[in-house]
């Protein structure tokens, strides 16, 4: 169900509200469980309570409970467990005794459908479910199935998990997670996802370059860098109204990987090519090639969608800076060729 990714992303998401969480390993089935989440947890300088040659997970809980008695948010990674497992079933019921937990979260997989529903049956007789974190939710049939099937136990879905990186992880909106399941967008969610990830000062200065014509390399860039930080590119215009449903996962893919590529080569320019692309002539297109370990075409490649879209961009300042989606679509299809 990707339990122990889950809990990596609701440190990230409460550390973003202002939270410092604490996570204990109880989880002594899964070979590599402790050393899994403590590489992520390392990762977000999340403390982590844990000892992989102890197979009791009551005493762990308990050790973790002491070691982390002064924090307000500590999170407790169980074993997963199928409804079939009447061990790990009861365990989960000594736990909560021991624990005490303001919250008993279950980790559903959103791939499985229908059989959701079981799995959370299951749980709720066990043990009281305070909320239900859906995974690897991406707008598909098989989301909604498990959604419907969770629903029928009464507990809330408090999250989803909409992608692989730490930061794809949302507090639910059953209108926003329906739109986008209709391929009707979500403005909503592109708004904070902006918010979040992009310095407004950044990307105010690059979009006044892009529409005076005076656009860079090193806008260019920060484009590049901002685009990455908003996430995969399919999910972003997933939420673009229109736009999902007419570009391709394997175009998007296509774009991304060429994205990575320009920065590669635009890293190995001077700060003066960035600056004026206009002085990268043939002896700088090789020497920037051989430094970033491309063909000399590839660097040509560069430099026309830069020149593309410094003209595309400067047209759209002249119509008062609207960006149709014939526009956007001529942006991506430059990527594509």
């Amino acid at each position: 169900s990707g339990k122990t990714t889950t809990i990596g992303k609701l440190c990230r998401y409460l550390q973003k509200k202002g939270f410092n969480p604490a996570v204990v390993c109880t989880d002594t089935w899964r070979p590599a469980a402790y050393e899994q989440l403590r590489q992520l947890t390392e990762e977000m300088d999340v403390p982590l309570y844990g000892d992989p040659n102890n197979k009791d997970a009551l005493d762990l809980a308990e050790k973790g409970l002491k070691e982390f008695k002064n924090r307000k948010v500590i999170i407790f990674d169980t074993a997963g467990r199928h409804k079939e497992e009447s061990d790990l079933i009861a365990e989960m019921d000594q736990l909560d005794d021991i624990i005490n937990p303001t919250e008993a979260i279950l980790v559903i997989d959103g791939t499985i459908g229908q059989q959701a529903g079981e799995q959370a049956r299951a749980f709720s007789q066990a043990t009281d479910i305070g909320s239900i974190i859906i995974t690897k939710l991406d707008g598909s049939a098989k989301g909604g199935g498990a959604m419907s099937a969770v629903a029928e136990t009464g507990a809330p879905i408090k999250f989803i998990g909409t992608g692989e990186r730490i930061d794809d992880f949302e507090l639910f909106d059953p209108e926003r997670f329906i739109s986008r399941l209709l391929g009707m967008g979500d403005i909503k969610s592109l708004i904070e996802k902006a918010e979040e990830n992009i310095d407004e000062d950044i990307a105010e200065k690059t979009m006044n370059n892009m529409l005076k014509g005076k656009f860079t390399l090193v806008d260019m860039k920060n484009q590049f860098e901002m685009m990455n930080k908003m996430g995969p590119m399919q999910q972003v215009l997933n939420m673009i109204p229109g736009m999902g449903n007419k570009i391709s996962k394997e175009a998007s893919k296509m774009t991304e990987d060429k994205i990575e590529l320009y920065k590669i080569m635009m890293s190995s320019m001077t700060q003066e090519e960035m600056e004026n692309p206009k002085i990268i002539k043939q002896s700088r297109v090789q020497r920037i090639a051989r430094g970033a370990g491309v063909e000399e075409s590839e660097v040509k490649d560069l430099l026309k969608y830069y020149n593309n879209t410094k003209k595309t961009m400067k047209g759209i300042g002249k119509r008062g800076g609207r960006l149709g989606g014939g526009a956007m679509n001529r942006m991506m299809g430059q990527f594509m060729k």
